[in-house]
């Protein structure tokens, strides 16, 4: 199959690496994967072909108004960069915008549409009139893949039909990340961390709604002269997180998003701490600390639950709470043994949850489903390979 996929965003969050991975692990089954995108970087040292495109920002509050006076030049500029990529077999769409989008395309074009979902649909969509586009643009997607169980309730809340959605996880190349002693020693020694001393890391969007002030807090009420903290992402909420690290002086370390050095930045840890926003999906962040053997603690169970638990992380009650936090903490950090016990079993959670051949072929066989039809559905084999048409 040829895959073209879509998606273009202002930020290098979890969705926008996972919707790569994604891609990546089609790729490995021998499909031809091409993204066209506003950030080609995101697929640097991939097997992902990117096509460079501009739709403006993501559909928000703040932005629909200005995406609504230029709709018609969006769907125009889409529709010449589908035409350049023509023929394919599959178009995949990630976000709202392009969702939406990709509705008022030719049918030819749409090809064998197909939406990823990377989280629950946003409440401006669960009512009023954004609902009502976001069901009638889901009509034109005979395939909706929800990264998880909560995702697909929203989904199928908002008025889309259950039987179009599917629960499929992230795919990841479980071998590309893992713990690296060179990795945690390169690392502390760019930014002047003694091997020996205690890190909590933290990957994450810089975003007000992730609750990353609830973990700087923590660290700050841990009072040890000790533990050094690093947070590792970007976004606007990052000087507000700065001047509140202020207390840890030169053992706050900020670092740029990590992209393909994830697994080094993670190793860098010795326990990753999760902050989750309100509608969380299944946190890139969380997996990829799992998969580099940190036990990973959460200040909510929003995106985590049934990812994190017992025996491989924790998930702190009450939620976002400093003071309970910092007493979660302590407990890893007084406790080397646990930690090793711990991060080693959220490594084999981890594996065997997101292991990109197995999630590849789910995605695969799905996408033959939907292109055979509901009357050819029941002669499909279970992991048909080959060209969709």
């Amino acid at each position: 199959m040829k895959i073209v996929s879509v998606m273009t965003s202002e930020a290098r969050g979890g969705a926008e690496y996972a919707a790569v991975d994604m891609l990546e692990a089609l790729g490995g089954r021998g499909h031809d994967t091409v993204l066209l995108t506003d950030q080609p970087s995101l697929v640097d040292g991939r097997r992902v072909l990117a096509r460079r495109i501009d739709l403006g920002p993501k559909l928000s509050r703040s932005s629909y108004r200005t995406l609504g006076l230029h709709w018609p030049q969006l769907t125009l500029r889409l529709r010449s960069a589908l035409e350049r990529e023509w023929p394919y077999d599959v178009l995949f769409v990630h976000f709202k915008k392009e969702q939406l989008l990709a509705s008022l395309l030719p049918a030819r074009l749409r090809a064998e549409l197909a939406w990823a979902e990377w989280g629950p649909v946003p409440l401006e969509m669960r009512h009023g009139p954004g609902r009502l586009a976001y069901v009638a643009a889901s009509r034109r997607a005979p395939l909706v893949l929800a990264v998880s169980e909560r995702t697909r309730d929203s989904i199928c809340a908002a008025g889309v039909s259950a039987a179009r959605v599917h629960i499929v996880p992230i795919a990841i190349e479980i071998d590309h990340y893992r713990f690296s002693e060179q990795g945690r020693a390169r690392i502390r020694g760019e930014h002047g961390i003694p091997l020996g001393a205690p890190v909590i890391g933290c990957v994450s969007r810089l975003h007000h709604k992730k609750r990353n002030d609830v973990l700087v807090d923590a660290v700050v009420a841990l009072a040890r002269s000790d533990v050094h903290l690093i947070i590792a992402g970007e976004g606007e909420a990052e000087w507000d997180l700065r001047d509140r690290a202020r207390a840890l002086g030169d053992r706050a370390h900020f670092l740029p998003t990590p992209g393909n050095d994830i697994a080094g930045v993670c190793s860098a840890f010795d326990v990753a701490v999760f902050c989750p926003s309100p509608a969380e999906g299944a946190p890139l962040a969380v997996i990829h600390s799992m998969l580099a053997s940190r036990p990973c603690v959460a200040t909510a169970a929003e995106g985590v639950v049934g990812l994190i638990s017992p025996g491989a992380g924790a998930i702190v009650s009450p939620e976002n709470d400093a003071a309970a936090l910092a007493d979660e903490l302590r407990g890893y950090l007084d406790d080397p043994a646990r930690r090793e016990q711990e991060g080693s079993a959220a490594r084999r959670i981890a594996e065997r949850l997101y292991a990109a051949p197995a999630v590849a072929a789910q995605i695969e066989s799905l996408l033959v489903t939907a292109a055979a039809g509901p009357g050819e559905r029941s002669r499909l084999p279970a992991a048909p390979l080959g060209r969709v048409r």
